[in-house]
C-alpha cells in the first residue's frame, strides 16, 4: 500500500476542520470540526503503522485512546453547548463573545463605555 493515499487524504480532511473551525459560527459545527481533525490525525496514526509493520501496533492502539477522548470531548462540548444555548438563547459564537464582554455591574471600565454611549 502506498502511503501517499492515505496521507494525502489526512491532509484534506485536517485542512477541512481548520478551515470549519476558522469559519464557522455555530458552536456545533466547530466541534464537529475538531472531530473531523481528530478522525485525520486517527488516519495518520492508522497509516503509518501498517506502512512501518509495528509489531506491537501502537498506532493502531494510540487511535483507540483518541476515539475514546473525542467521545468524551463530544459528549463534554455537546452538553455545554446546549447548556449555553438554554441560557442564551443562540450557539453562535461571535454572539456568545460579544455578551461575555459586555458591560456588567462589576465591570471597572462599564461608567466610561456608558459615558461615550452617551455622548
Amino acid at each position: 500500500m502506498h502511503l501517499i493515499y492515505p496521507a494525502g487524504l489526512a491532509v484534506l480532511l485536517f485542512c477541512t476542520g481548520v478551515y470549519g473551525v476558522l469559519a464557522r459560527r455555530n458552536a456545533i459545527l466547530v466541534l464537529m470540526s475538531v472531530e473531523l481533525m481528530l478522525n485525520a490525525v486517527n488516519l495518520n496514526l492508522v497509516a503509518f503503522d501498517v506502512w512501518l509493520r509495528d509489531t506491537l501496533h501502537a498506532g493502531q492502539a494510540l487511535t483507540l485512546f483518541t476515539i475514546a477522548i473525542a467521545a468524551a470531548e463530544i459528549g463534554i462540548g455537546l452538553a455545554i453547548v446546549l447548556a449555553v444555548y438554554r441560557n442564551r438563547g443562540t450557539s453562535d459564537i461571535d454572539k456568545l463573545r460579544d455578551t461575555a464582554e459586555g458591560s456588567g455591574p462589576d465591570d471597572p471600565a462599564a461608567p466610561a463605555q456608558k459615558a461615550e454611549a452617551a455622548a
